[in-house]
């Protein structure tokens, strides 16, 4: 390994469901508003073409399996939202993917929690002003364990929920995306070149909301179990 000026920062990975051996975080890409629900809820209508956002591969929190994780209460807000997702990790990529290489790129599902400081969102948008604030943040992708694809089989419906302290908030079902996974996926490979290690958040149903410190959520996505954590 080549010498460096510094040290090299420690690479992002999540734990593998069932292995020892860990996924590689390369890019984390995020779809907007992909649930019917939730894009009127913010204040869109009707089928837009698919628009994404990123997060830094060190913003991840690994949550272990069967674990309570502890999310601190990020700084400059006074407004944090959760927003409960499936995660579908690339284990190949390409450029101008069709649907069916998209569907044959994805390595395994994870879930996923996309945390928004949802004051400086405003202030962003307000001002026409990019994301990266509210969306970018130390731990601001909360993330279980990484399931094969082998496993779970392509994850087209099941219910995904989240709750806040027992009770309910955000429910839905994976059938009720706009763009399914390999349609994103594919639109998403003519706008950037994917790569193995790439991780797709695909949207959140409606219902999303604030949390305070001291709060317990936990997101469920049917065949991939629970992800809890605290709010600290």
């Amino acid at each position: 390994m080549e010498e460096t000026v510094i040290p090299r920062p420690d690479p992002a990975s999540l734990a593998v469901r069932g292995s020892a051996a860990r996924f590689p975080i390369r890019r984390i890409y995020c779809v907007g508003r992909n649930y019917a629900d939730h894009a009127r809820e913010m204040g869109a209508t009707g089928r837009e073409p698919p628009f994404f956002f990123g997060k830094p591969a060190d913003a991840a929190l690994n949550v272990a399996d069967g674990a309570e994780g502890v999310l601190p209460y990020p700084p400059a807000t006074h407004d944090l939202h959760h927003e409960v997702e499936l995660v579908a990790a690339l284990g190949a990529g390409g450029r101008d993917l069709t649907e069916d290489q998209a569907a044959r790129a994805i390595w395994g599902y994870a879930i996923g929690l996309d945390m928004t400081r949802r004051d400086l969102q405003a202030e962003a948008k307000k001002a026409g002003r990019p994301w990266d604030t509210a969306k970018g943040f130390d731990h601001g992708a909360v993330l279980g364990p990484v399931h094969p694809i082998a496993e779970t089989g392509p994850m087209i419906s099941g219910r995904i929920t989240l709750s806040v302290n027992g009770k309910p908030r955000q429910s839905g079902d994976l059938s009720d995306m706009i763009w399914s996974i390999p349609e994103a996926i594919a639109y998403l490979s003519t706008l950037f070149e994917l790569k193995a290690g790439d991780l797709i958040f695909t949207g959140t149903p409606a219902g999303v909301g604030a949390v305070a410190a001291g709060d317990r959520l936990r997101g469920e996505i049917q065949g991939l179990g629970a992800l809890q954590v605290r709010i600290a």
